[in-house]
């Protein structure tokens, strides 16, 4: 296709064309009213300027008979710019006058009409058009009164031409008008489109050009590179889970194998090959539950997980988790407390739960305080033992956190922690796969809020940020029943 094709066929230039005849029809419109008017004003005008001259003229027949009749019709013609006058006998023939020749039946018949003449003192044939009115007057004779309408046809051959040439104007400009602005709209989508062809072709860190106007076309391009980044976020984060998968799958994978090998290389006995089973189902089962933490993940991230939602108090979560784990807490040597106020949202209460669950084994794992700088004083020794879970409501948000007294995440580091498989240096003697916080973050973020990782001066305050439902307190409590089935749920979830 040639570039005046592409150029023609762009919506810019149909909507151009579209309002250009809507326009060119307005102008057209307009000016045929103007035109109307003002042949009717000009008709006004000589219709009293005959009416006026004909009762004078009838006035001076009463007075002066046909002889001053014919005498005033034969001064006036001789005026410059005169009226046209005609008195006929009843037998049609004319006896006075400017009038040289009329349209048959003229004077036939009373009253206004339009027709054409020839003065007396004319020699071409030339047909002239006038306004003329006829009167009976006493005895059967008639008189005509009229007056030229060359000027309203100058008047209104004026305007036509006027209107011939703006229309003309109106359409050259408006063509013009168009190809411009379809070639500028053309020219910024033939940029976005080599954008998405680079894309598509693997570069996603293409972005589409965004002008200084703020148009629709810059609006467009706007979202469309913050839908470009988010896709090339995630394309990396795909990369990124895909490499960490192969690389921290592959020791406990190995490390199966090679247990296995072993089992069948030196284990004798049923004891014996009882305990290789009992080693391979333990590595088994963490590896289960990575996989179900990354699946819990990616629904979270999705969206998925939105169809589950209801309304729940967080105070209710808040003091399930405290029940779950407390025992597991006083067993590690820590203390476990909750602080819960009615907090009321709208969202997944078992993923809520997972997350707020995964925070505090975090608290449990990582929140000890170093030895070397345990204090002396028993009080604070205490302190240094307890993990607080909080549940409130702050302005528009709900708030569930969980503060340990242990040596916390450094703020630099912040960031990075709550990315996939993602283990600081500090805990990788310990067991783990480095997906909690990014559950914990994927779950906020599902349900339009965040994970804030703050300083509790020493230790670490992990807090899940979610929209709260209403302003209107929501104080019913969980019976029993309902409570233990929330703990059963936690404990068939995967410990991460």
């Amino acid at each position: 296709m040639t570039a005046f094709g592409k150029l023609i066929r762009t919506t810019a230039f149909r909507l151009t064309l579209v309002y250009l005849f809507l326009f060119a029809l307005f102008a057209a419109s307009l000016l045929g009213y103007f035109a109307w008017n003002t042949r009717r004003l000009i008709n006004e005008q000589i219709t009293a300027t005959v009416n006026a001259e004909t009762a004078e003229i009838t006035d001076i027949y009463t007075r002066r008979g046909l002889r001053g009749l014919v005498f005033t019709l034969g001064n006036r013609a001789l005026r410059p710019g005169a009226n046209l006058y005609l008195v006929t006998t009843p037998e049609g023939k004319a006896i006075g006058g400017n009038v040289g020749a009329l349209a048959p039946g003229v004077m036939a018949t009373t009253g206004w009409s339009e027709t054409g003449y020839r003065r007396l003192d004319e020699q071409d044939t030339a047909d002239h058009r006038a306004l003329v009115h006829v009167t009976e007057l006493t005895n059967g004779f008639r008189l005509l009164v009229g007056r030229d309408l060359e000027e309203r046809r100058r008047l209104f051959g004026i305007v036509a031409n006027a209107a011939q040439w703006s229309l003309l104007v109106v359409i050259v400009l408006g063509i013009g008008g168009g190809i411009f602005v379809a070639r500028r709209v053309l020219q910024r989508i033939d940029a976005m489109t080599g954008t998405t062809r680079r894309i598509m072709a693997g570069d996603l860190s293409g972005r589409l050009p965004v002008g200084r106007s703020g148009d629709e076309l810059d609006r467009l391009a706007e979202n469309l590179n913050a839908m470009l980044e988010r896709i090339e976020a995630l394309m990396t984060g795909l990369k990124e889970v895909s490499d960490n998968i192969a690389h921290d799958l592959k020791t406990p994978l190995t490390r199966l194998r090679n247990r296995a090998e072993e089992a069948l290389a030196s284990s004798g006995s049923e004891a014996e090959y009882r305990a290789a089973l009992e080693r391979t189902i333990e590595e088994s089962d963490g590896l289960i539950r990575t996989f179900n933490a990354l699946l819990m993940i990616a629904r979270a991230e999705s969206g998925q997980a939105r169809g589950n939602m209801d309304d729940f108090d967080a105070a209710d979560v808040a003091k399930g988790i405290h029940e779950l784990y407390e025992p597991l807490a006083e067993d590690d040597g820590m203390t476990l407390r909750v602080k819960a106020a009615s907090a009321r949202l709208h969202g997944n209460r078992e993923l809520i739960s997972q997350a707020l669950a995964n925070l505090v084994e975090n608290a449990i794992k990582y929140g000890k305080h170093s030895p070397v700088v345990q204090p002396l004083d028993p009080a604070a020794a205490a302190r240094t033992r307890e993990i607080l879970i909080e549940a409130r409501r702050e302005g528009d948000h709900v708030l569930l956190s969980v503060t340990d007294h242990g040596p916390g995440i450094p703020e630099p580091d912040r960031k990075h922690a709550v990315e996939r498989f993602v283990r600081l240096e500090a805990s990788r003697t310990l067991p783990g796969s480095g997906l909690g916080l990014s559950l914990a973050s994927a779950v906020a973020t599902l349900h339009g809020g965040e994970l804030r990782l703050g300083d509790s001066h020493p230790g670490l305050t992990a807090t899940l940020v979610v929209p709260a439902l209403s302003a209107i307190a929501f104080s019913s409590e969980v019976d029993a029943g309902s409570r233990e089935e929330n703990a059963s749920k936690l404990r068939a979830g995967a410990r991460f």
